[in-house]
């Protein structure tokens, strides 16, 4: 499952999460954001319960997304234990991301 987060509980859905968390930041005008998605939802699927998966809309939370200097979409931002280890700007194929979500397992 993909959580929905906002910038007021982006700390608590993403900072303080126990668990690694993979970011999707997003608008629904975006044509590679709406690519990328199925993508998201899928690894979603396949590590439940042991990796989070969290989709932000930047035209509705502009503070996240200028804090982590988001200057494309869609930007898939991985946090380990409060810290973001690794970017991916653009619409990737699950081949691209499922190692990255591996690696912080």
């Amino acid at each position: 499952m993909v959580t929905d987060i906002t910038d007021q509980d982006f700390e608590e859905q993403v900072i303080k999460s126990t668990l690694p968390v993979l970011v999707d930041l997003w608008a629904p005008w975006c044509g590679p954001c709406r690519m990328v998605a199925p993508v998201v939802d899928k690894l979603a699927e396949k590590y439940e319960g042991r990796f989070k998966f969290c989709r932000m809309n930047v035209d509705d939370n502009p503070l996240t997304a200028a804090k982590y200097k988001v200057m494309a979409i869609p930007t898939l931002i991985f946090f380990k234990g409060g810290e973001a280890v690794d970017t991916v700007v653009g619409a990737v194929p699950e081949r691209v991301l499922a190692p990255k979500v591996d690696e912080l397992l």
